[in-house]
């Protein structure tokens, strides 16, 4: 959750803006999987899709218990 006050409202008067839920950038991916020969179709977090170019499908998937 993220607050909605700028710097400038904090200063002169109390204006609440609510809350504003901040959401996981979500893609769907299809991975080839070399250990397997297979490709896995999965909906993951832009920084899982780097972890996964960074560490390999293999060990990070085993790793998450998808595999």
């Amino acid at each position: 959750m993220g607050g909605g006050y700028s710097n400038r409202t904090r200063a002169t008067q109390f204006n609440p803006t609510g809350m504003v839920r901040k959401q996981v950038n979500f893609q769907k991916k299809r991975i080839y999987v070399p250990e397997l020969k297979k490709t896995i179709t999965l909906i993951l977090s832009t920084r899982a899709i780097k972890t996964i170019s960074k560490r390999g499908a293999h060990s990070v998937l085993k790793k998450a218990g998808i595999i």
